[in-house]
């Protein structure tokens, strides 16, 4: 196949033709558009592009950026804004221009742009400019990012009301495409009518990707004559305000309507020679109304033949009667569809309130005629809706075999979702890995923070004393008035640099006015972390935000940092009385500040992980030569490392010794604080890189020459769906790209919505692909009820998620999932959370059947193979691929990859390996991580368990001792043999934890698994080139204690102390002999005793075991699995652990039975 030659260019640089694009960039582009029309036209005008980021209006600053080379030639001028409403008044600035004699263009055309709350706090600002008006060659597009479903913001933001209020013109595009049109449209009838113009859009329309055909010279726009006032419509000065009234409810509205009378922006999409029943709609939702009647087996010329016609409202505001009239005209129906809130509903009814009734239609919309619903308002309004509300309503005249179907099929999958079983897990947002706000965000006990917007409303649900969030901009407010009605004295506020710098210093000014207790926390992370990585717009460091606060009265502040030595000699360029403090005095810091009188702030100053991770990709951060790594054997499994750094790089790992924990090297970003944990177990590897085996080991033969598979051929009639499914941030949007570039390539029809917004932080995300011969045959761009012809579960947990098993299909889908199982944010608070594997299993398999279900560990196998758990995507591609489910060349997948700029060779690599797993796994994993690790294997047996510990405890101090584990061990064994015959349970948990208990980890032992040659081993593995390690002790005898806590603190010790290991491993014979320097330690002494306690509690339990009381038998010898970790981490879980006994053994004692062990 021949693939079109291209560069990512394209779309800026060609006028015209077939394009790839997103929503967004179709928005830079109908600015370069409108530009080359006005010069065309003679005219010489600019273009200003200013707002204020926010979901899911976050990409087009950076998408600006990224075009910066074309926008001079192009004369448009962009400039993010400190808000919403001052940008609105930079752009009303634009319009007065020209009202001088010194102004430099024809001209200004503007581009506002906001999310919906970025258009109700600009709406007093806009009310100004709009009734003022606009330039004749100038004009405004308020572009307002809506969100119906609340995919990635906080609010279902409906801006059609605020425009209809403000009386300005509303335009709603429903595709990308339909964003290049309407935009032209849009500057046009700015300038014609003298109105601003409100622009709609919304996740599906500026999250989408498609090919589209840009002919040239399209649209004509025609310009109706109309009778306009003496001096026109547009902005003028001077102009008493009564004047701008008049002009605009007089003219300008009527204006509008005559423009859209001129210009085709409503459209009829579904005509009828005898029409019966119409459907009036409007945005996205026309594509979902196409999407619906085409599911019902219902296509174009079948809807003519039964009379079903579709009227689509590009002009919602001010309605065009005219239009509605005409097409009303003769039926007996009309439904209207549209989302959230009634606006062309109420106004058909009001058109056609004039009609005779034995002339007008029924009109149905959200309700029918007896008050049933038929369209909820609430949440994100979707094909299938639309379809069992069309069939409703033609049943009198239309009934079929695929309508009943289709509607059964429906009915079926809702009964599905209710009869299954909620998960136990689900993948919320939550901080990267090594994000400043895992530190920031806590509070010291006893007291609460408040929460804020971005990243900071995650804090709100991590169970870490921040409640509640306020608008953007309020933070702290909110306390004003609580303060006076609750005991509380004081609170903690989150606010980010972002939004301090957008009107949260306001909140800081109203709490010093209003003498309230507060400490602000204002984290300096230097990105708008939410929707990018933004810079903020503007000039700000935390020396300036010290000056700042404190010339607003805030007399009590401090700096936290992870760098506190970046401060040395810069106390001059500080408010007075700036204090100074590592990250790791916060809790002290706050103590103190809670008790200061007034309002107080903490600059907690630390770089964003994600941004870190971008600079050092582009080398403009410094990337240490350093990286934690666990040693398994040591780790306790306490989840000290995770409560301290909150991190998702501290993952679980399952080993014949317990759960463990290891660093997930792929996604750590090197914040380091997880060594903070009291804990022996975590070294830093200094120098070295991680290893990857790709492009060192051979590619089998046998594998080398990869044949093209049977590929689904693309259909004119309908698309081939691809349902993505991922964790925000490892690359879902990239697989979608790749697949949608390739058949642009190819000349395929192709569009693609993924998910943005707070999904992406480590959160569920999904991509919906939609693939065809021709374009017409692609309606909606979400995928509906069991249409994915493939489901590509590059996350098994979010595949197996209602949202997506909804567009399985038993007969239709193939479900390919990877069985790595990453974990959530819940299990930084929950150390022995258990993942959901076998309901995810069974959930899948529900869905499909066995028979349409692969399962392949990708991220072991393509971690192992390249080195970053990043490949993971890519690889499933390929296999997905290989195995003939997806419709585009492998030569356009990799042209698209080439087109990408990034990684290329080594994505080009992975997807060729994952092809290569697809014709043989077994070759690829073998090759990937050799055979199966049995290092940490459990034994198969109960025998071969005792076995092994025995062994262990052998080595661990010598023969006698571990007889005395044997001998432990047989004493349960018979009990369980002779007095609970037929039950077991017993012998094995006490095999585990007797072993546990008397293999306890003092100084002697933590030297032997360091000294251990599979340390080493594990950590070449890992690792290659040369390097050295550091080792974080906190040794009873040596540390010192925090003047703070009272507690023992660790100390760093270099590469010599592995010979000092080894030493201190040879001398463990020592252990608790009076020669012994570590055993007269409290601890100690401590764990020697709980050996002791432990086997009496076991002949106790052994002489009274029976049936009845076995299970209770097994959960009291388990306990000791509690006991965990070091000090004083080991010290709270066994007073945990003896509470819990307590309780227990008294029940044992006073013959209480359990329920019987499962």
């Amino acid at each position: 196949m021949t693939l079109a030659t291209l560069t990512l260019d394209d779309k800026y640089e060609q006028p015209d033709g077939q394009l790839y694009l997103t929503g967004t960039q179709a928005l830079v582009k109908v600015a370069m558009l409108q530009g080359i029309r006005d010069r065309a036209a003679g005219l010489n005008t600019a273009c200003f592009i200013s707002g204020y980021r926010g979901s899911p209006m976050h990409n087009l600053d950076k998408e600006l950026w990224r075009a910066d080379r074309f926008l001079p030639q192009n004369q448009i001028h962009f400039l993010p804004a400190v808000n919403e409403d001052i940008a609105v008044t930079a752009h009303w600035g634009t319009q007065q221009a020209n009202l001088f004699d010194d102004a430099r263009h024809d001209g200004v055309y503007g581009l506002w742009y906001g999310k919906g709350p970025g258009l109700d706090r600009s709406v007093d600002a806009m009310r100004h400019a709009n009734l003022a008006g606009t330039s004749r060659h100038g004009g405004v597009l308020a572009v307002v990012g809506d969100d119906h479903g609340m995919t990635s913001t906080d609010v279902p933001a409906v801006s059609e009301p605020t425009f209809i209020d403000l009386m300005m013109p509303v335009l709603y595009p429903g595709n990308v495409s339909e964003l290049i049109e309407y935009g032209l449209y849009g500057w046009a009838l700015s300038r014609f009518c003298g109105a601003w113009v409100g622009f709609k859009t919304g996740p599906d329309t500026l999250d989408t990707a498609a090919s589209i055909l840009l002919p040239a010279g399209w649209p004509e726009i025609t310009l109706p004559d109309y009778p306009f006032p003496p001096g026109g419509v547009n902005i003028r000065t001077p102009d008493p305000w009564t004047d701008q009234e008049f002009r605009l409810r007089e003219h300008k509205i009527g204006a509008a309507i005559a423009f859209a009378k001129s210009n085709p922006l409503n459209k009829v999409l579904i005509g009828s020679n005898h029409p019966r029943f119409g459907i009036v709609t409007s945005g996205v939702a026309a594509f979902g109304v196409l999407e619906a009647l085409h599911s019902l087996g219902i296509d174009q010329a079948l809807a003519a033949d039964l009379g079903i016609t579709v009227l689509k409202i590009g002009m919602p505001h001010p309605i065009e009667e005219g239009v509605i009239q005409d097409f009303c005209s003769g039926l007996e129906e009309v439904l209207v569809v549209e989302e959230k809130r009634r606006i062309l509903e109420l106004a058909v009814k009001d058109v056609l309130y004039a009609v005779p009734e034995k002339d007008r239609p029924r009109v149905s919309g959200r309700r029918d005629e007896h008050g049933r619903r038929l369209l909820s308002e609430v949440g994100q309004l979707g094909p299938d809706e639309i379809a069992r509300a069309i069939a409703h309503r033609i049943r009198p005249f239309h009934d079929s075999p695929a309508i009943q179907h289709r509607l059964a099929f429906l009915e079926a999958k809702d009964d599905e979702r209710t009869k299954r079983r909620s998960l136990s897990v689900v993948r919320t947002p939550f901080f990267c890995s090594g994000c400043p706000h895992n530190t920031s965000t806590r509070v010291p006990d006893g007291s609460r923070a408040h929460g804020g917007v971005g990243c900071h409303y995650m804090a709100t649900n991590m169970a870490r004393g921040n409640v509640t969030h306020p608008h953007m901009g309020g933070e702290g407010a909110n306390w004003i008035g609580m303060s006076r009605f609750v005991e509380t004295e004081h609170v903690f506020q989150n606010l980010g640099d972002g939004t301090y710098f957008h009107s949260g210093l306001l909140a800081i000014r109203a709490c010093v006015a209003a003498g309230v207790n507060i400490t602000y926390k204002i984290l300096y992370n230097d990105a708008v972390a939410m929707t990018g990585g933004q810079p903020v717009d503007g000039n700000i460091d935390p020396a300036a935000i010290s000056r700042q606060v404190h010339a607003e009265g805030v007399n009590h502040l401090a700096i936290v940092t992870d760098q506190p030595e970046k401060y040395s000699g810069q106390h001059h360029r500080l408010a007075p009385g700036t204090e100074i403090h590592h990250r790791r005095s916060l809790d002290e810091v706050q103590k103190n500040f809670r008790r200061h009188h007034g309002v107080s702030v903490i600059i907690y100053d630390q770089t964003c992980a994600a941004e870190k991770r971008r600079r050092r990709k582009r080398g403009t951060f410094p990337d240490p030569e350093q990286r934690m790594f666990i040693n398994e054997r040591v780790c306790e499994g306490c989840g000290d490392c995770s409560d301290k750094s909150n991190c998702l790089s501290i993952v679980p790992v399952e080993t014949q010794y317990g759960r463990k924990r290891r660093v997930d090297q792929s996604s750590c970003n090197k914040d380091f604080s997880c060594r903070e944990g009291f804990c022996p177990s975590f070294v830093s590897v200094q120098g070295g890189r991680l290893r990857r085996l790709a492009g060192v080991a051979e590619v089998p033969r046998h594998l080398q020459l990869l044949p093209e598979p049977d590929r689904p051929d693309l259909l004119n009639d309908r698309p081939y769906n691809i349902l993505v499914t991922g964790i925000g941030g490892t690359g879902v949007v990239t697989i979608s790209a790749m697949i949608t570039m390739a058949a642009h390539l190819e000349g395929q029809a192709c569009q693609a919505i993924d998910q943005f917004g707070m999904a992406q932080k480590g959160g569920a995300v999904t991509s919906h692909i939609r693939l065809a011969a021709t374009a017409n045959a692609i309606s909606a761009v979400h995928l509906d009820s069991g249409s994915a012809d493939l489901v590509l579960g590059c996350d098994a947990l979010v595949a197996a998620g209602d949202l997506a098993l909804k567009t399985v299909s038993a007969e239709r889908t193939r479900l390919l999932i990877n069985t790595h199982q990453a974990i959530t944010g819940h299990f930084t608070r929950s150390p022995d959370l258990e993942y959901p594997k076998d309901d995810l299993d069974e959930r899948l398999k529900q869905a499909t059947g066995a028979s349409h279900l692969t399962f392949i560990d990708a991220t072991r196998i393509a971690t192992r193979l390249m080195g970053d758990a990043i490949a993971t995507n890519m690889f499933m591609l390929g296999y997905a691929y290989q195995r003939g489910l997806i419709p585009v060349s492998s030569s356009g997948i990799e042209q698209a990859i080439t087109l990408n700029g990034i990684a290329v060779e080594s994505n080009i690599q992975t997807f060729r390996w994952g092809r290569r797993a697809a014709l043989d796994i077994e070759a690829v994993s073998d090759l990937a991580y050799g055979k199966p690790a049995t290092r940490n294997a459990e034994p198969e047996t109960l025998s071969a368990l005792i076995e092994t510990r025995t062994r262990d405890l052998t080595d661990y101090q010598n023969a006698t001792y571990a007889g005395r584990y044997q001998a432990l061990i047989q004493v349960a064994r018979e009990a369980e043999e002779t007095r609970a015959a037929g039950l077991s349970g017993f012998t094995l948990a006490v095999a585990r934890f007797a072993y546990k208990l008397m293999a306890y980890k003092d100084e002697y032992e933590v030297a032997r698994l360091y000294s251990d040659s599979a340390f080493t081993k594990e950590l070449n593995e890992t690792f290659e080139g040369p390097f050295r390690l550091q080792f974080h002790f906190a040794p009873p005898v040596f540390s010192t204690l925090d003047p703070h806590t009272g507690l023992a603190t660790k100390r760093t010790y270099g590469h010599w102390m592995f010979g000092v290991l080894k030493l201190l491993a040879r001398l463990r014979r020592l252990r608790g002999s009076i020669f012994d320097p570590f055993g007269h330690t409290k601890e100690r002494r401590m764990e020697r005793a709980l050996i002791t306690t432990y086997e009496a509690t076991i002949r106790e339990l052994a002489s009274g075991l029976n049936h009845d009381n076995h299970a209770l038998a097994i959960e009291i010898a388990s306990l000791a699995d509690g006991i965990r970790g070091y000090g004083h981490v080991k010290e709270r879980h066994l007073a945990e652990v003896l509470a819990r006994q307590e309780d227990l053994v008294a029940r044992w004692r006073t013959h209480e039975p359990r329920a019987a062990a499962s």
